[in-house]
């Protein structure tokens, strides 16, 4: 058997799970930092994924605890896409992507971990970031913990905003 040796996943897997929605409760707490909370608009903001795909994986999700993107308001709607923008330049000012996966998951059978609060992945991609361990290992590498990734992307949204 093979050992793959990355003790900051530790913090995760230890990390009780809160009750209720993360999503709803995560900005409540006014821990931005903490939570790796990147930015906050008026009625949306922008988290760091912390179970990522890929180092730099966020999420721009509604403060409102909404299930349907149909029930965001014009103005919800037009600043959760704004949010995106700025979620896929500032990617791509500091990790320097190659590509990005971007989508929703709406609903359980879609494979939402998380189907009762909207909110859109963007997944920063590069040539060979999948390999052979999700092939044959059944495990995906994530080369960077999610505080150096956070303070990477909190530094380069000064530049931006």
């Amino acid at each position: 058997m093979q050992n793959l040796w990355a003790p900051w996943r530790a913090e995760y897997i230890l990390k009780t799970n809160k009750a209720g929605c993360f999503l709803c409760e995560t900005p409540r707490e006014n821990n931005d930092a903490a939570n790796f909370i990147l930015h906050r608009g008026k009625s949306n903001f922008i988290i760091l994924n912390s179970y990522p795909y890929n180092p730099g994986h966020l999420l721009v999700a509604p403060y409102r605890h909404i299930a349907n993107l149909d029930a965001l308001t014009d103005d919800e709607a037009r600043e959760h896409f704004q949010l995106l923008k700025l979620g896929l330049t500032v990617l791509t000012e500091v990790t320097k992507p190659a590509g990005f996966n971007m989508g929703m998951n709406l609903g359980k059978v879609s494979g939402a971990g998380l189907d009762e609060h909207v909110h859109t992945h963007i997944v920063p991609r590069w040539l060979g970031d999948a390999n052979f361990m999700a092939v044959t290992a059944d495990t995906k590498v994530v080369s960077e913990g999610l505080a150096a990734t956070y303070k990477k992307l909190k530094d380069g949204l000064k530049t931006l905003l």
